[in-house]
């Protein structure tokens, strides 16, 4: 079975083709500046990389060039849409509504709709894919996994806030998580690493980008996670704040004489590492000038470093202890410097790491020693595959 993987953004479109037989990546790419006289077309096969430079005016187009690219092209890799069985498209919130992947159908698209309103820049747009794809590929089964799905097992008291009550009643203001699904693969990979039953572990899982959320994973479930009813809350981002003082928005607006609208672009879009180092939202960037004794520099990545570790920490509550704790995605991929802050951090849970195997990159690595309490794991995320892996199971089931 082939699976068409599509990641649906405001302006771009994501996507991988991938052979469940082996759960080989046949091509993969991305669509950018869709809407835009400059849009173009990045797609890979094997170590090949083409691009289409390529105007389209809205996501059914840049599909149309998608499955061109796919089927038509010299690099073509399937001879027909046939050779597609089904599409599964990434869905960044589900609300409550959504408690595990599910087969599209117009009550499906309307609930997504619906949670629209928590993430507007990426519901609409996935819905966007998700018409497309029915105009042009009428026959093709189609499964939605949301982000926020795998954080549906926390239990109420993680997941209220303490505000009047009404709120949650009335607009569904609670804590909902985010990066759902690089949570749930990397804790299934870990669970496979350690051997044991999935039930008796228990994981906390850091999924460290531009965006970052960590969650307690106790038994498969999410106990909770860091990010909130968006994804601003938690630790400190590339440019985004993370938990504050929520008085320190009047405050702001009051000192600064900034609208609402300026605050929450201050918050989202200038905070975070960037916000404190003044250098870059990039963490290389950083990292680099904090090599050269950037005081900012040092500053910023230190806070950051000291957020990770209280949290982690603090989801040894929720779990009564904890057995693993994993680094993911680019971040937690791919920076020594951090996960040994992070970890000397913890020092005192009696975490201890190999020096030599930290400096690894971009590879799935044990990084503690047979002497630490709790062991440590590098997992490179995979979260079109767990998109792959519902889409097959759900529509072989019919």
């Amino acid at each position: 079975m082939k699976i068409l993987v599509l990641n649906s953004g405001s302006s771009s479109l994501k996507y991988q083709l991938i052979d469940m037989t082996n759960e080989e990546v046949i091509a993969k790419g991305n669509f950018e500046r869709i809407g835009q006289d400059n849009s173009f077309l990045t797609h890979k096969v094997d170590d090949e990389k083409y691009v289409i430079e390529h105007a389209v005016k809205n996501h059914e187009e840049a599909i149309k060039v998608v499955l061109s690219a796919l089927t038509e092209a010299d690099y073509a890799v399937i001879k027909d849409l046939s050779e597609i069985d089904a599409i599964g498209h990434r869905i960044v919130h589900g609300g409550e509504h959504f408690t595990k992947s599910v087969i599209v159908d117009d009550n499906v698209i309307e609930e997504i709709k619906k949670a629209a309103a928590l993430a507007p820049l990426h519901n609409g747009a996935a819905v966007k894919g998700i018409e497309a794809c029915r105009h042009l590929m009428p026959e093709k089964p189609m499964v939605t996994v949301f982000d926020t799905a795998f954080h549906q097992t926390m239990p109420e008291h993680a997941y209220i806030y303490a505000i009047p009550y009404e709120y949650y009643e009335k607009y569904g203001v609670r804590r909902y998580g985010a990066h759902g699904t690089s949570h749930r693969f990397v804790a299934e990979r870990a669970a496979e690493l350690m051997g044991g039953q999935r039930e008796d572990l228990k994981i906390v899982t850091c999924h460290l980008g531009q965006g970052a959320s960590i969650s307690a994973v106790k038994g498969g479930k999410c106990l909770d996670t860091s990010m909130g009813l968006t994804p601003l809350a938690g630790i400190p981002m590339g440019t985004r704040s993370g938990d504050i003082d929520p008085a320190i928005v009047k405050f702001i607006m009051d000192n600064e004489h900034v609208s609402i609208e300026e605050i929450d672009n201050i918050l989202n879009k200038k905070s975070g590492v960037f916000g404190v180092s003044g250098v870059s939202p990039d963490s290389r960037d950083i990292e680099a000038k904090a090599a050269e004794g950037d005081r900012r520099a040092v500053l910023a990545l230190a806070i950051q470093n000291y957020a990770i570790a209280q949290h982690i920490a603090k989801y040894a509550v929720p779990m009564q202890g904890i057995d693993a704790i994993v680094f993911t995605a680019g971040i937690g991929e791919n920076e020594k410097n951090t996960r040994k802050a992070v970890c000397d951090h913890l020092a005192y849970m009696g975490i201890k790491i190999d020096e030599e195997l930290n400096k690894s990159r971009g590879k799935e690595v044990e990084l503690s020693t047979k002497e630490s309490s709790i062991r440590v794991f590098v997992i490179p995320t995979n979260e079109e595959l767990v998109i792959a892996r519902d889409t097959m199971n759900l529509v072989s089931r019919g």
